[in-house]
């Protein structure tokens, strides 16, 4: 069965990115001119999703609202001659169908992908982490996507992490089975010197079919209060259900500081419109 659904977890506080963030959603601060949760639905879009869920909470309708028409401005836009903005701006309300869901307790990521139960039904899913965009040529969550079709298996979406990093990450249990693929038999969320499996941790994107639900429903809370994905997909992970790929692409964490300025500057050095000249200026700073 191919993949046609997606879950954006979107409902977090942004407490890393404070004070930017209190006013205004994570996920909408932008990269360059377009707010990070664009990418990542742009990036599901590119993949062949046809029907994305959002897990939002209080305060996040500026992303209702950014895929949503905006009368007056695209009015204005078109009596202005501004014909190819218009069509952009006009194009975010038909990227696909996107629907919108309420995380009423931030009680952990899967805890919103519970949330999740009803959209899904019976088919297998994307998981794309509203902290996380990943700039590919190859979209990355097709790539997982192409796995899973293959192998019929769920799927992690993997990078190496550092030694002294790898605390603040999953760690997993692999096999290589070929290139860039691997079985995946155990994780560790946050673990401890002793408990880490290999560098290899989930970033950011997963494929998982609807097993998951039963699971999540049965997990218990972890040290923190909150469900953790990562638990219930470390169950499907020791009965031999679980793959892994390491991606193609570019990951960067919006929910982090560095991460946000890192995007803004590596993604604008390749835009279309202002990457030479915001290329000149940074050699220039970084001669003055």
């Amino acid at each position: 069965m191919k993949v046609r659904k997606a879950v954006i977890p979107a409902a977090g506080l942004g407490t890393r990115v404070l004070p930017a963030s209190k006013a205004v959603p994570k996920e909408m601060l932008p990269i360059v001119d377009k707010p990070a949760i664009q990418y990542i639905v742009e990036e599901a879009v590119k993949s062949g999703i046809t029907d994305i869920l959002v897990i939002t909470n209080r305060g996040k309708s500026l992303i209702e609202d950014h895929f949503d028409h905006a009368p007056e401005l695209e009015e204005k836009l078109l009596s202005s001659g501004k014909t190819a903005l218009y069509e952009e701006m006009a194009s975010l309300a038909h990227l696909c169908n996107i629907q919108y869901v309420r995380q009423k307790e931030t009680k952990g990521l899967g805890h919103a992908v519970l949330c999740a139960r009803s959209f899904v039904g019976d088919e297998p899913f994307a998981v794309l982490y509203g902290d996380d965009v990943i700039i590919s040529p190859d979209p990355a969550i097709g790539q997982l996507m192409r796995v899973y079709e293959k192998y019929g298996k769920n799927v992690v979406g993997i990078k190496p992490v550092p030694d002294h990093l790898i605390s603040s990450y999953s760690s997993l249990g692999v096999n290589q089975v070929c290139c860039n693929i691997y079985n995946v038999y155990d994780m560790v969320e946050k673990p401890t010197p002793e408990e880490v499996l290999s560098n290899f941790s989930i970033l950011g994107r997963c494929v998982l079919t609807p097993e998951v639900f039963d699971i999540l429903e049965d997990t218990p809370p972890s040290r923190n209060g909150e469900i953790q994905l990562t638990d219930a997909m470390q169950v499907l992970a020791a009965h031999g259900k679980m793959m892994g790929i390491e991606y193609e692409g570019t990951r960067y964490d919006m929910g982090n500081k560095l991460g946000m300025l890192q995007a803004i500057v590596e993604v604008g050095m390749a835009h279309p419109e202002i990457g030479a000249d915001f290329r000149a200026y940074l050699k220039q700073l970084s001669i003055d």
